[in-house]
């Protein structure tokens, strides 16, 4: 079965053709100004020169020939000589009856081969609930992993937790400055350490911002935060410890808050688990002379030829010896390369991160850590911001968190299917927890990707924007029940 854009496209070229003009200039796109129409046509505007006729005057021609369009139910020409569609509603339920009677809705399947695929999408750091910025990552990498697996590919859906950084330094820290009574903290103890975590979720989202602050503002007590983490990353045992009961706490609020989303993962894999393979990749960089000293830290050139601007060494090692999030994600690809063998590993993840990424794809290949046929990918999606037209940033606090944004969601809906219609208490709840998902997620894929953007929070409102898309999917939900 053919796509809407390629049947569009075919009508377009035999107007084209049909009005005297090369029907290659009938190539149909998705409008970049929606409030004017769904689709254009742009193609009278390249066929000017060639023909020497004003470019308006080709779209008369091209318009006229689909005065008995199946597909547009209007084609309109505006000045200088675009040609603006919109499409027959008629045309597109025929056209979605067909899909329906395929169980496969018409998708056209890989035929060579079966592709496995690693998708890194959520990328939370441990010790902090969700909040409203994760949701990108999420309904995203999540929409991407279905449709690959949809279509016959192999996905695997990595959520590769932080858990290794300088945050769990500042929060080992911080503990031990206000209870420094704990066990985990004398060095003399030898015993069991105790199997309940001496905090819960919702402390831990209070120590995390208030240690990060404290940080920036004492260069002791950043110090301190420092030699925790390296004190952690030597094995430590009261502060291997804690750092377990972080995992624990954490992983087990993060997977019921991704329950919650409908969004799951194959892999909860994390930054610690490529600590392993660090020593002997960076060794093998250095004995094969890609790896070398440059001011104390060990880096590997990326730059090329053709760069338009300049691009940074990639840095394995600080001066200090310690590993960055480039050292760590270059030894996960050699993980994921020796536990799976992936034909492409996909990283969806703030667009912000670019140049990190072409720095680590471009050290990946070059050393030799992925095969020359395995594909690096990396989809970077514009941040979700606040009120302020900031991005959201967790260590400054009074975010959101993502449980909190689903109950008001899901409150508002039950409060408007109430005053709708009269339902079981149990069916009007449930049907709150569909629809009010479904406009989290239409909200944030109705988006352009690579597009910031903005959350208009209000006392009663959370999400403006989802409360519109609630109004929507619930008139259309209760219109045909």
């Amino acid at each position: 079965m053919k796509k809407i854009m390629e049947q569009m496209a075919e009508e377009l070229s035999a107007a084209f053709e049909k009005a005297g003009y090369d029907p290659s200039y009938g190539k149909v796109t998705v409008s970049n100004r929606p409030d004017l129409c769904e689709y254009q046509c742009n193609g009278a505007m390249a066929g000017a020169k060639a023909y020497h006729k004003a470019p308006f005057m080709i779209a008369d021609d091209v318009v006229a020939q689909l005065s008995d369009s199946r597909i547009f139910s209007r084609a309109e020409v505006v000045k200088p000589g675009f040609i603006n569609l919109d499409v027959n509603p008629e045309f597109v339920a025929e056209y979605m009856n067909k899909m329906a009677e395929d169980e496969k809705l018409s998708v056209r399947l890989p035929k060579e081969y079966r592709r496995t695929i690693i998708i890194d999408y959520g990328g939370p750091n441990v010790a902090k609930p969700l909040h409203v910025g994760h949701l990108r990552s999420a309904i995203i990498g999540e929409s991407i992993k279905r449709i690959g697996r949809f279509v016959g590919h192999k996905v695997i859906g990595d959520v590769h937790l932080g858990d290794w950084g300088l945050q769990m330094g500042l929060i080992i820290t911080e503990l031990k400055h206000r209870k420094p009574e704990l066990v985990y903290f004398d060095d003399s103890f030898t015993g069991e350490y105790p199997a309940e975590a001496p905090f819960t979720i919702s402390e831990l989202e209070e120590i995390y911002p208030c240690a990060s602050g404290k940080s920036k503002e004492d260069e002791a007590y950043r110090n301190e935060a420092l030699e925790a983490t390296h004190l952690l990353q030597q094995g430590k045992p009261g502060y291997m410890a804690l750092w377990n009961h972080i995992m624990n706490v954490s992983v087990t609020d993060l997977k019921r808050n991704y329950a919650n989303l409908n969004v799951d993962f194959d892999l909860w894999k994390k930054e610690s688990d490529a600590q392993p393979y660090i020593p002997d990749m960076v060794e093998d960089m250095k004995k094969r002379g890609f790896a070398y000293e440059d001011q104390g830290a060990l880096v590997v050139d990326v730059k090329e030829e053709s760069d338009t601007k300049e691009i940074p060494p990639c840095m394995l090692l600080k001066s200090d010896g310690a590993s960055l999030y480039t050292t760590t994600d270059l030894a996960t690809i050699v993980e994921r390369m020796k536990l799976f063998q992936p034909d492409e590993i996909l990283y969806v993840v703030d667009k912000r991160q670019e140049l990190h990424f072409i720095q680590v794809f471009r050290c990946a290949r070059k050393t030799g850590l992925v095969n020359p046929e395995t594909k690096l990918s990396f989809l970077g999606f514009g941040t979700m911001n606040g009120k302020d037209g900031k991005p959201f940033k967790t260590r400054e606090g009074g975010v959101m968190r993502l449980e909190n944004l689903i109950a008001d969601i899901d409150e508002e809906m039950y409060r408007k299917i109430v005053e709708n219609r009269s339902v079981k208490d149990k069916d009007a709840k449930d049907t709150a927890k569909i629809v009010g998902l479904s406009a989290i997620k239409y909200g944030d894929l109705s988006n352009q990707a690579t597009k910031d953007t903005s959350l208009m929070l209000t006392a009663l409102h959370p999400l403006r924007e989802i409360q519109v898309r609630i109004s929507f999917i619930l008139s259309f939900v209760l219109s045909r029940s």
